[in-house]
């Protein structure tokens, strides 16, 4: 079988189904890194038939919940074990192993394709309980490469971020897991700023985060080269907002993502990096001026071409005149493999002309080639830049994509910062300049953006924050015996006019973010929904109900209408509708008599002497009617809690043609009936001479 027979049928099996027609070849791409040196001698043809090898699946756990040990034991126990030994289309499925880099066995990847996962009658079981887990937001699938950059960004709980290219949000929702580390701190002091120049790419980012539930992410929307400087409240004046951590995930030509998108093959030229290199440069430029001394930036592309990767590091660098360095990330994590940066290469124009320094380009190529692509002449210069601490991922050492990252950390105010000053009165500097003089001082900006910031024709409904004494909270306050402690200025709604239909909470600092700066920025989405009203509820004793979302972050302060439940509890309220109060176990059963009817908390604490349940907190929204209750929980994460409850969840798929349609349509009418008790429930409504219906079981049925 020759190659181009033998890569089609690759094509046919794996990730490019659907691309048979495109030939994994392009001769300019491998003369051009060839002549780079990119790749070890006598590598390179593996290289490139790597590059031609479809991308293995890889999935990560969400990590800040305190489930994701349950998920991993779920995951272990009974799903991976029943892949092993399987073979599917001639081809044996390969058990999933954990990235050896990757923490706590977090993060998974198998050379199953995504085709095999989505087809297959035998991984069907599978396929249902990924699809489940990552709209439940408690698995991403994920790019093995793609989780690099956050780990190395070290965050810690109290730290301020911005994500400035974010979009699909893939990263995003890593930044989000590791502020929320330790589960009993409802709000953490830090935040995610999480920024694409794509409108709607950033409703692809409130999807992504919106499955974590946090009140510290906020989703805005600017071009990330002119970003704009925000502001926030401190001790009473007014400071410029620095962050500890900054994500700089810049556009790239993306050759290192061939394994998954075909069409690079055919699109790939070297004009791509020349075009890309000038706003990748200001993009990373715009990132270290708002970065706080002694913060660190990681900068990362998909790229492998060094016009997008050490050039636009070298220039950053140079720039920085000794205000940024290079950190040594090698020791970061253990067990990935990286070749260092490099620091000589060429530049290569579409037509096949090479130039290896400035002074060779033609004045009438000025337009489209800089100086800043080229790597410094002077020896002692680039030593001092340590450029080899840059990290590039090559696809044939682990099996992965390609890419380059590089870890900076801010040493001084940016030099530029100091040329061009800005005068601002102010009594007290310290806190900007600690040398500077308590009187008329100069505040560190750099020169205006080019770019004005346009507010004009964006649409989002206002962000409108709760007062201390608004008459909203005193039913809540009474009804749920909130703690003195509970944070009500950080309570917002999305109207100015009329009744408020959901509330919604957002961190301290975020709250800050926003009431100084709702003139510069577009923000898209923020806050966890935490209550929503009910039509008729006020004659239950409050107008609002708690919303599942925001339960992990409001629980803390609630001190009345809670159960506690147990395992069996759990899945009596998760596979029934609408099951009788009596169907509960005594004790929960005793508690829910002494509640009237309204919205409830329904809570399992973990036994440490029964290690074969659940070793997690689960908290869950409920009502409580006359005779009757309810979780209040979207399906998803039904069958989220009770997999981990070890109840056999999944929809069966047998037969094809009408009575595969057939399915369809109970399908459909499922989520019709899901809408109506979600609407009986707004209204207050409850039915309680029904019987109970089974949602979902421990014996395999239809839905």
């Amino acid at each position: 079988m020759g190659k181009r027979s033998r890569q089609r049928q690759k094509n046919q099996n794996g990730w490019g189904a659907g691309y048979a027609d495109i030939v994994k070849e392009n001769k300019l791409f491998e003369h051009y890194y060839k002549e780079q040196g990119l790749v070890p001698e006598g590598e390179f043809e593996e290289f490139m038939e790597a590059m031609r090898e479809p991308l293995p699946a890889t999935i990560r756990i969400t990590g800040y919940k305190s489930h994701a040990k349950e998920i991993l034991h779920c995951l272990k126990e009974k799903y991976f074990r029943d892949i092993q030994e399987l073979e599917i289309d001639g081809q044996k499925i390969e058990a999933p192993q954990p990235l050896s880099w990757y923490p706590d066995e977090q993060a998974w990847h198998t050379n199953m394709s995504r085709k095999i996962i989505r087809k297959s009658p035998l991984l069907e079981k599978f396929h249902q309980f990924l699809i489940s887990e990552t709209e439940s937001g408690n698995i991403s699938r994920q790019e093995a490469v793609s989780m690099i950059p956050p780990l190395l960004l070290k965050i810690e709980p109290h730290h301020k971020i911005l994500d400035m290219c974010a979009a699909p949000g893939s990263k995003t929702a890593q930044l989000i897991e590791m502020l929320h580390s330790d589960m009993e701190v409802p709000f953490p002091e830090g935040f995610v700023i999480a920024n694409d120049v794509d409108n709607k790419r950033c409703y692809l980012l409130v999807h992504q985060a919106k499955r974590l539930n946090s009140p510290c992410i906020m989703v805005v929307n600017h071009d990330a080269s002119c970003i704009p400087t925000l502001q926030i409240n401190s001790d009473g004046r007014k400071d410029i907002l620095f962050y500890d951590r900054i994500l700089c995930d810049v556009p790239c030509s993306g050759d290192g993502t061939m394994r998954k998108n075909i069409d690079v093959w055919k699109k790939w030229t070297t004009s791509n990096s020349l075009h890309l290199h000038g706003l990748q440069l200001r993009i990373a430029v715009r990132g270290v001026e708002q970065l706080a001394v002694g913060g660190r930036m990681v900068y990362s592309t998909c790229s492998l071409n060094p016009i997008e990767d050490e050039a636009v590091i070298a220039a950053l660098l140079e720039k920085s005149e000794g205000s940024l360095e290079l950190a040594d990330a090698s020791a970061d994590l253990p067990g990935l493999k990286w070749m260092p940066g490099v620091t000589s290469w060429k530049l290569m124009t579409k037509e096949g002309q090479w130039y290896s320094d400035w002074s060779e380009v033609p004045k009438s190529r000025h337009t489209q080639i800089r100086p800043t692509m080229f790597p410094p002449k002077d020896p002692e210069k680039v030593a001092n830049l340590h450029l080899q601490r840059c990290m590039r991922i090559l696809p044939h050492h682990q099996n992965t994509g390609g890419f380059f990252v590089a870890v900076l950390v801010k040493k001084a105010p940016m030099p530029w910062n100091k040329r061009y000053p800005k005068v601002v009165l102010t009594t007290d500097a310290s806190s900007l300049l600690p040398e500077a003089p308590n009187c008329c001082v100069i505040l560190c900006v750099r020169p205006p953006p080019s770019k004005k910031l346009r507010l004009f024709g964006y649409k989002e409904d206002p962000f409108v924050f709760l007062t201390e004494d608004d008459p909203v909270f005193n039913t809540i306050q009474s009804f749920y015996d909130l703690s003195p402690s509970f944070p009500k200025l950080n309570v917002l709604t999305r109207t100015h006019e009329g009744k408020k239909r959901h509330l919604y909470m957002v961190s301290k600092e975020l709250r800050n973010v926003l009431q100084n700066n709702s003139e510069r920025m577009k923000v898209i989405n923020t806050g966890v929904k935490v209550w929503s009203r009910n039509s008729d509820g006020a004659e239950f004793g409050c107008a609002f109900r708690l919303a599942q979302e925001g339960i992990y972050t409001l629980q803390p302060y609630i001190r009345s209408r809670i159960i506690s439940v147990s395992v069996e509890d759990i899945k009596v309220l998760l596979t029934q509708e609408n099951p009788f109060l009596s169907k509960l176990e005594d004790n929960a059963h005793a508690q829910a008599k002494q509640l009237g009817m309204g919205s409830i908390v329904l809570k399992y604490i973990p036994n440490p002497n029964n290690p074969s349940e659940p070793q997690c907190a689960i908290q869950l929204c409920g009502w409580r009617g006359k005779t009757s209750i309810r979780a209040f929980v979207p399906r998803n994460e039904r069958y989220h809690y009770l997999r981990m409850l070890g109840v056999e969840v999944f929809r069966d798929r047998e037969g094809s043609g009408q009575k595969k349609r057939d399915g369809e349509k109970e399908g459909k009418e499922e989520e019709e009936v899901a809408v109506e008790n979600e609407a009986e429930l707004e209204n207050g409504a409850e039915n309680e001479s029904s019987e109970p219906t089974t949602a979902c079981s421990n014996k395999e049925t239809k839905s």
